[in-house]
């Protein structure tokens, strides 16, 4: 496969626990990945020096576990990102789409409750025109655990349209997702090691196999 795949992750782990497991698949069949995160963690937003460091440290590490062809960090401040102008984020983004050339191109869901999340997706939606990114074959919307499941429910939900099995990168997953440690925390928050193990059963039962990943397909030119 001689696919270029982006995913547009809001904040650092948004790929792992949207599209984690595909992203090590599309890898293994020979796929070039690559990742974009909108966001960055800044003192101005009330981040500490310690924490920024370690985030670093995190970003870089995971990097390395995806083997990411590469990253993409916009810098936007993160849980202020409504505040930046859409034309701004777009412009920023484009770089990244022209230069990457993607094929697939993996998006936040439109109505995740984090306003950043919302903004992120208006401004990378924009950069799918087959007009002016003619290299963008299909775009998909990923699910992410304390985001999506708290969208709206009047005809907002997430109803996934595209399966993809990932019961033989599951495990790698998990190990990527532990290295953001700060995010993960015990049973019954969202982003727990049981809630996201619970989501990847349910999206495998549906598929007919152990582990799935879901989305959904907004294009698809072939």
């Amino acid at each position: 496969m001689n696919q270029s795949i982006l995913v547009v992750a809001v904040h650092p782990d948004d790929e792992t626990l949207g599209c984690g497991g595909n992203l090590l698949r599309l890898r293994e069949e020979g796929a070039k990945i690559h990742w974009m995160i909108v966001t960055a963690m800044t003192e101005d937003c009330g981040f500490s020096h310690d924490a920024i460091a370690r985030r670093a440290s995190e970003i870089a590490a995971v990097a390395q576990m995806y083997g990411f062809t590469s990253v993409h960090s916009l810098g936007f401040p993160a849980t202020r990102l409504d505040e930046v102008p859409l034309s701004q984020l777009v412009a920023a983004m484009s770089k990244v789409f022209q230069r990457v050339q993607p094929n697939q191109v993996f998006l936040p869901f439109l109505h995740d409750v984090h306003s950043d999340h919302q903004h992120a997706f208006a401004a990378a939606y924009s950069c799918t025109k087959t007009f002016r990114y003619p290299s963008v074959r299909k775009v998909m919307m990923m699910e992410t655990l304390s985001e999506t499941d708290f969208a709206l429910s009047a005809g907002c939900g997430f109803v996934p349209n595209m399966f993809v099995d990932i019961s033989g990168q599951f495990t790698c997953k998990m190990q990527i997702l532990r290295v953001f440690e700060s995010e993960l925390r015990p049973h019954p928050f969202p982003r727990s090691v049981e809630a996201i193990e619970a989501l990847a059963l349910l999206r495998g039962a549906a598929a007919g196999c152990r582990y799935a990943e879901s989305f959904v397909i907004l294009k698809e030119i072939q």
